[in-house]
């Protein structure tokens, strides 16, 4: 069965923002924001994306494209031990985690962008949120979400996921600039900026280790990195493409557009709900949500604004399904449209755990997805730096322009070490934190580090063909 590709490089670009500008975007970073000290959490972020995101974009794109497989193919055709193969099954069982909690909540937009036309949410919008956040209700806009999700993602690549982005990812742009612009003008919007931009080192001494873990753990969720999610869609790209280009790209409107959710979501906390008291999972839905019923034309921008979210989180939804779906087309040679269907049926039943448990969608959708995007982009570093090695430099080389050529080696290395470490620090912290164990930070990165060398003294004896030294044949 023929592979299909991207039909252009802007279809590609955009469907991998769509796939990082989501529900993480709108609807979890500002909750994760309020809860870990707005502006101190903010620039943990920023460099977080920047410093780990990138890399680790670039790490992903390596392997999808010089595979070009799914993450359980590329480990399984590429070189090294089939053991490999285990952090391809990973990411297709984080992705089921992923999109068994993040449609419930699409599941909510769909919802609240349906009665913002008849105000239904108006009266009381925490009591109207209690009735319907779980249970039959949920699951039923649930699985209405999915199957928009599934719809798109069974056209194909090009017709399905290349064409909607193409036309969603514009469209959220503009919507977000005119929400942001009307939010400026709300009367406590000068509080949001305040508490959301003014950089607060005091919360950030005292909080360190948790911001750290919460911000890490957003960056990697938001840029769709340590689940398979980018690496999926490099498989799809051709050989012209500039990899670091890319990743830098997908990246930087990646924070431009959480950066301005931001300046939507916080004006509005403060107007309308008195602070970031307003955040959690049901922020958007009671705090936000509230404050259109005290506008003129409140139903109007109320529906503009779910739209905006709604967009956002089938944009992302679409990359999560695709990559089980690529799993079942590439290893078992099975119809795309057949493979969605049944993955379909699959996530409507692990979805519905959701739906019907808060306690459930709790763990899924804050401490445990975390923990597995981080062990996931863990695991890509080290095959990437000293399995693939060499091959991963040539990667990156290929359609690599003069302005990143000359770093090929020093990314090499930096994914093998010094990355890893960090993402394993913020790992042990956040694990240890959910066994209700709060450790000093010189232990976790006493742990994070011993984990490092031990990790890549095991890989490098046990894949002796991919020594330290053999990248220079490549450089």
């Amino acid at each position: 069965m023929a592979r299909e590709t991207w039909a252009s490089r802007i279809g590609f670009i955009l469907a991998a923002v769509g796939s990082a500008v989501g529900l993480g975007n709108i609807w979890r970073f500002p909750w994760m924001t309020a809860e870990n000290g707005g502006s101190a959490f903010l620039l943990m972020y920023f460099l977080i994306v920047l410093g780990i995101g990138v890399p680790g974009l670039l790490t992903a794109f390596v392997i999808g494209r010089r595979s070009r497989r799914n993450p359980v193919g590329a480990f399984k055709s590429l070189k090294g031990s089939r053991a490999w193969t285990v952090l391809g099954v990973l990411c297709v069982v984080t992705s089921i985690v992923l999109i068994s909690f993040y449609s419930v909540v699409g599941g909510w937009i769909l919802r609240y962008f349906v009665e913002s036309f008849t105000g239904a949410y108006f009266a009381d919008p925490g009591a109207h949120f209690e009735t319907i956040n779980y249970g039959t209700n949920a699951f039923l806009y649930q699985v209405a979400f999915l199957g928009m999700t599934a719809l798109i993602v069974m056209a194909g690549v090009r017709r399905g996921i290349e064409s909607a982005t193409k036309f969603m990812m514009p469209g959220i742009a503009v919507l977000l600039v005119g929400l942001a612009i009307w939010a400026s003008r709300q009367p406590n919007a000068i509080d949001g900026y305040q508490f959301y931009l003014a950089f607060d080192g005091a919360y950030l001494a005292d909080n360190f280790l948790a911001v750290l873990g919460s911000a890490a753990g957003q960056a990697l969720f938001t840029l769709s990195i340590g689940g398979g999610t980018m690496l999926t869609y490099a498989s799809y790209i051709d050989d012209e493409r500039s990899l670091p280009f890319d990743a830098t790209m997908i990246a930087g409107l990646n924070l431009g557009i959480g950066v301005l959710a931001g300046l939507v979501v916080f004006p509005l906390l403060f107007s309308f709900a008195g602070g970031p008291t307003g955040g959690g999972p049901g922020a958007l839905f009671v705090s936000i949500a509230g404050g259109f019923a005290n506008l003129p034309a409140g139903r109007l921008f109320g529906a503009a604004f779910f739209l905006v979210v709604l967009l956002a989180a089938i944009t992302s939804s679409i990359s999560i399904l695709e990559i089980p779906v690529a799993f079942v087309v590439d290893e078992f040679d099975v119809e795309r449209s057949m493979a969605t269907r049944g993955l379909f049926v699959l996530v409507v039943v692990t979805g519905a755990l959701n739906a019907f448990n808060a306690d459930v969608f709790a763990l899924f959708a804050d401490q445990l997805v975390d923990l597995l995007l981080t062990l996931g982009l863990v695991g890509f570093m080290f095959y990437a730096a000293w399995v693939l090695g060499a091959d991963a430099i040539q990667e990156y080389l290929t359609g690599a322009g003069s302005l990143s050529r000359p770093f090929a080696s020093s990314w090499r290395y930096a994914i093998g070490t010094v990355f890893p470490t960090f993402l394993l620090f913020t790992f042990y912290s956040d694990a240890l934190s959910l066994a209700g164990y709060v450790p000093s930070t010189a232990a976790v990165a006493i742990g994070a580090l011993v984990t490092t060398v031990l990790v890549v003294l095991l890989v490098v004896w046990s894949e002796r063909g991919v020594l330290p030294g053999s990248v220079e044949a490549a450089d």
